[in-house]
């Protein structure tokens, strides 16, 4: 059904929102125009998330005032503003893992069945799967959310939202778990929705996006608006000034480094049916980045190296020993370091304090495997995170309270301290802001610079092409490309990812349209 309205369907006035001693907002005006994508863009702690958190119901302003299509309302929790239109699909997926992605797109508004009290399963999971089939997503609604991936989870929350019949939708980092596919197919559903009339308030820190599907954009800085305008008007380099206040050059820091002699080899390595034969080198100072669609097997390696899941085949070897790994503590024993896709789920105690979060590794390294010393804790937790610039309150302060730039350096921060040879980063950039991201790439210079061996995951080629030495491509499980950075392209590794390669199965490498690939650290041939 097509949405009518036409002018302005949100007009928020005046909006101010403290925390405490911290001011969030300060009179922040925000304009959304019906039928419209607009962008919310700025650094984490701009305010983005506070904004759109009042206008979900989720907190009230200190003041201001909210307009949707003319009407004026004062929401109280959540409820409230769905019912008037307002549907957000948070950053942090919202999802009840035990339940079918069925029953979480219905959940709270499940359909009745022919007995009263009784839900009627069947036709929840035959309107998602239209919904699925309307929008092109390729998810079974029987599945348990727990089985999905973090790509199929985020479709999952989308379907949530284009069930609820809703006039504005707020999408705070959609695209931060999908592949580039996924990502134009849900390109295609913005359209759609925008076409129909429904307004569209788009949050993302991957500013090309903000330019290939924005109408209009605003800029938040320390809680102020400091720019809003039509997105042709603008260029990302534009947008990069206004959200960070000053110039960005060098976005991706140039590093010089000697690359050293081979750390780590690994050599035919499977982990059930989602890895097969998957063997590559990295050397000392050398940054490796790995490509590959959402499913293709990337995080599954770094699991399988790492010892969460169990290896069916396939060695380690780290500085000429190989290793025995059945488990994390065994790979941290050993030197190697995993900072997870999710940081917020799999890789830090939220609630706890910043310093347990930091030691948590090394507790027998540093004498208080038994008996903790607060004090001793904090001054250690506050002399590496002083290396890395961590902005907090003190070391004592939740993890919860930091940015998630910050969050990511304090997972480094444990790392160092466990003194790790071999660190694999797994989206180390996601849903953090562009200053941060530049300070995650220096990082990652500095540690090349100290002769540690980077594998780097990304689903941004842009990326990896910017920081990366060479670039692994998996597909389907398997190692389909090992290309010199400098001399290919973002096509040929989308090619390699998406398509079926001409390729030679031999019982040493694979051959494809680039050549013969090869295990090592040595040039593409």
């Amino acid at each position: 059904m097509t949405v009518t309205h036409t002018g302005v369907a949100l007009q928020m006035t005046g909006i101010s929102k403290s925390f405490g001693p911290v001011q969030a907002l300060s009179d922040v005006s925000f304009t959304v125009r019906a039928g419209t994508v607009h962008a919310l863009v700025g650094e984490n702690g701009a305010g983005k998330s506070t904004l759109m958190n009042i206008l979900a119901g989720v907190y009230s302003p200190d003041s201001g005032s909210i307009e949707i299509h003319g009407k004026g309302y004062a929401f109280d929790k959540p409820e409230e503003a769905l019912a008037v239109g307002v549907s957000m699909i948070y950053q942090d997926l919202d999802l009840a893992e035990h339940l079918t992605v069925a029953e979480n797109v219905f959940l709270g508004n499940e359909p009745g069945g022919i007995l009263p009290f009784v839900v009627d399963y069947g036709q929840m999971v035959k309107r998602t799967a239209e919904l699925a089939k309307n929008f092109n997503f390729d998810i079974d609604p029987t599945a348990v959310v727990s089985e999905l991936s973090t790509g199929n989870c985020q479709v999952a929350e989308i379907i949530k939202a284009l069930a609820r019949s809703a006039l504005i939708i707020v999408m705070d980092e959609p695209t931060s778990s999908l592949s580039e596919t996924e990502v134009k197919r849900l390109f295609e559903v913005v359209r759609t929705l925008r076409d129909r009339g429904l307004s569209v308030v788009y949050i993302s820190h991957r500013l090309e996006e903000i330019i290939g599907l924005a109408d209009d954009v605003t800029v938040l800085r320390d809680g102020r608006v400091v720019h809003s305008e039509s997105v042709t008007k603008l260029d990302i380099l534009q947008i990069v000034r206004y959200m960070v206040g000053r110039e960005l050059t060098e976005f991706f820091p140039a590093r010089d480094v000697e690359i050293g002699k081979e750390r780590v080899n690994v050599d035919n390595l499977s982990s059930g049916s989602r890895i097969r034969d998957v063997s590559f080198s990295i050397r000392a100072g050398e940054i490796v980045g790995m490509a590959g669609l959402v499913g293709a097997g990337r995080t599954e390696v770094a699991r399988a190296i790492f010892g969460v899941d169990k290896r069916a085949t396939g060695s380690v070897v780290l500085d000429g020993e190989e290793l025995s790994i059945n488990s994390p503590s065994d790979a941290i024993s050993c030197g190697i370091a995993l900072l997870t896709e999710d940081r917020k789920r799999t890789g830090l105690c939220l609630g706890l304090a910043c310093s347990w979060n930091v030691t948590l590794a090394s507790l027998d390294m540093i004498g208080m495997k038994h008996i903790i010393n607060p004090a001793k804790e904090n001054k250690i937790a506050g002399d590496v995170g002083a290396q890395l610039s961590i902005k907090w309150l003190s070391p004592e302060a939740p993890v919860d309270s930091l940015s998630g730039g910050n969050q990511q350096k304090l997972l480094v921060a444990r790392w160092l301290l466990a003194k790790a040879k071999f660190m694999i980063f797994d989206e180390p950039t996601r849903g953090i802001d562009v200053g941060a991201k530049k300070e995650v790439y220096t990082l990652l210079n500095k540690l090349a610079e100290e002769g540690k061996a980077i594998l780097f995951i990304s689903s941004e080629l842009g990326e990896l092409f910017g920081i990366a030495d060479r670039i692994l491509v998996m597909r389907r499980g398997r190692l389909v490309g090992n290309l010199k950075t400098s001399q290919t392209t973002q096509e040929e590794v989308m090619h390699l990812a998406a398509v079926d390669p001409v390729r030679d199965f031999t019982l040493t490498g694979v051959k494809n349209v680039t050549g013969v690939i090869s295990n090592g650290a040595e040039e593409t041939k």
